[in-house]
């Protein structure tokens, strides 16, 4: 098991593409609008254009999954100051259901799992506020190290693994 300590090179890189990307995206709409507002282009046309350029955009990012790492409970203790390991495992078994990411209802469970499991740790209260932390910042579409999915690239969001990816998540899970 790999532990991160910080945001990943690929991942800025991801975010650089996905910048770029947007920025193109966004130059080449407002350049469509403009003709548009001129009586140059039909809305039919600009409509098909915005289309195209949004399923050119997007597609380009890549779909690989990186190994798995974890960062133990991220930017929470991963313990008490007297047992400083005290719900880590809790946290490493989160991290795997975020790194492998799948459906809204995939997430729920695994953040009701690290509930369940700190709070057996003897912590109830602690398990509220993790959970209460990981439902607020765990969402998939914020560009962070410990979002829902973190081993695909950004903006995979809410989604079933394909068959192929279930071979890929099980590849690097051994």
């Amino acid at each position: 098991m790999t532990i991160l300590l910080g945001p990943r090179l690929s991942d800025i890189k991801d975010m650089a593409l996905f910048n770029a990307k947007i920025a193109s995206h966004t130059a080449h709409k407002d350049e469509i609008t403009k003709m548009h507002s001129m009586g140059q282009l039909p809305k039919q046309i600009v409509n098909a254009l915005f289309l195209t350029l949004a399923l050119h955009t997007f597609p380009a990012m890549a779909s690989e999954l990186k190994p798995f790492t974890s960062d133990g409970c991220s930017s929470f203790p991963d313990g008490t100051l007297e047992h400083r390991e005290r719900w880590l495992t809790c946290c490493q078994a989160h991290d795997f259901a975020y790194w492998k990411g799948g459906t809204y209802q995939d997430r729920l469970q695994a953040d009701k799992e690290l509930k369940l499991c700190v709070a057996e740790t003897g912590n109830p209260k602690i398990a509220e506020l993790m959970l209460a932390g990981v439902r607020v910042g765990g969402t998939p579409y914020l560009p962070t190290k410990f979002r829902w999915g973190y081993g695909w690239p950004y903006f995979r969001g809410y989604k079933e693994p394909t068959q192929e990816e279930i071979v890929s998540i099980n590849k690097l899970s051994e």
